[in-house]
């Protein structure tokens, strides 16, 4: 089969690699209908986090070729969300409702899994691992959507969950990546009153209004937690969502922060420090880290599926397999929110 594969920083290319087989009972092959390229990519692709030499790529959907005799949930055919990382269902880790951090688990396209923007994927532990999407022939923007549950979206959720927003909460999301507006769709879709969202490009500001923002500040640094603290009357927010994991955006978001209130992060932090006589003096707390995203797929897989939410206008920029290494290019240069990888039209919708 034909992958993109991570050769060092600033070089990716698609190559030959083995066509995936079952290998344990428990195995599934996907062919692979959409991928993606994440932000998160761009840290290995800039060469400011480690990625080892091969297979990259964690988020797709696609149908399931061949199952192991211990797989019962689902079948060859069927059309399936997987998660950016496998995990078992059974450990004390995923029974707590937290598989990301599953004993036995791990991320697609990384240490030699087959990565999400390739032909074909093995995915271990399949039935604690794949959601199965119960209909076929959906619109491309379904599908699209659906990929979406892969990661971003269910981030963007995780970040809103963790920082507590609900009903009347007064949000500030603090990234206009991919992340930062799924946080404003799950910002609106958890009851914010007021989403304020920090961007400074145009064309995300405009989605972001779109995805449910109220107030947009273009603003960084001082003048941005300035322009906050004026829309909130000088007290601040009940939730900031951190979506970018620099020491500016967590710094920002701290900032922003109102006492007694909970910055929630899910941006992967790069020379971050934790500012605790802040969270002391205001009681602001801190939650978040990598999304429980199987834990996540089924609550917001029927708001996708009924049109209720459209976290597939994030994808801004499409191309086939052989595009792959453009698509990093594009996003690394911010010529795109995020890049959309079409690998078998055949199977779109089954």
């Amino acid at each position: 089969m034909r992958a993109a594969v991570f050769l060092g920083p600033r070089q990716i290319e698609v190559a030959e690699r083995p066509d995936p087989v079952v290998a344990a009972p428990g195995d599934a092959v996907v062919r692979v209908v959409l991928g993606c390229v994440c932000g998160s990519d761009l840290w290995y692709y800039r060469g400011e986090s480690p990625h080892t030499l091969g297979p990259i790529g964690h988020e797709f959907i696609g149908v399931v070729e061949q199952v192991g005799a211990a797989v019962r949930d689902v079948g060859k055919g069927d059309l399936v969300i997987a998660p950016f990382k496998y995990s078992d269902g059974t450990c004390a880790n995923c029974r707590a409702g937290w598989p990301s951090s599953c004993v036995a688990g791990g991320p697609f396209g990384t240490d030699g899994i087959d990565g999400g923007q390739g032909e074909a994927v093995r995915v271990p532990y399949a039935d604690g691992t794949l959601v199965r999407v119960s209909a076929s022939g959906y619109s491309d923007e379904i599908m699209r959507s659906l990929l979406t549950l892969t990661d971003v979206m269910c981030t963007g959720h995780h970040v809103a969950v963790s920082a507590g927003v609900g009903p009347g909460s007064v949000v500030a999301v603090v990234g206009d990546g991919a992340v930062g507006l799924c946080a404003v769709i799950a910002a609106k879709r958890l009851g914010a009153s007021r989403i304020i969202a920090l961007s400074r490009h145009a064309a995300r500001q405009a989605l972001a209004r779109e995805f449910g923002a109220t107030d947009i500040i273009a603003e960084r640094g001082d003048a941005a937690v300035g322009a906050v603290r004026q829309l909130t009357d000088g007290v601040g927010v009940d939730a900031a969502l951190e979506c970018v994991g620099t020491a500016q955006s967590f710094a920002t978001a701290f900032a922003v922060a109102r006492p007694g209130s909970t910055v929630g992060f899910v941006g992967l932090p790069h020379d971050v420090e934790v500012p605790i006589s802040t969270m002391f003096a205001g009681n602001v707390g801190l939650r978040g880290g990598t999304a429980p995203v199987r834990r996540y797929i089924p609550e917001l897989l029927d708001d996708v599926l009924e049109g209720r939410i459209h976290p597939e206008r994030v994808f801004d920029y499409e191309t086939d397999l052989d595009g792959v290494p453009g698509a990093y290019a594009a996003m690394d240069e911010r010529r795109a929110i995020k890049a959309l990888i079409r690998i078998d039209t055949k199977g779109m919708g089954r």
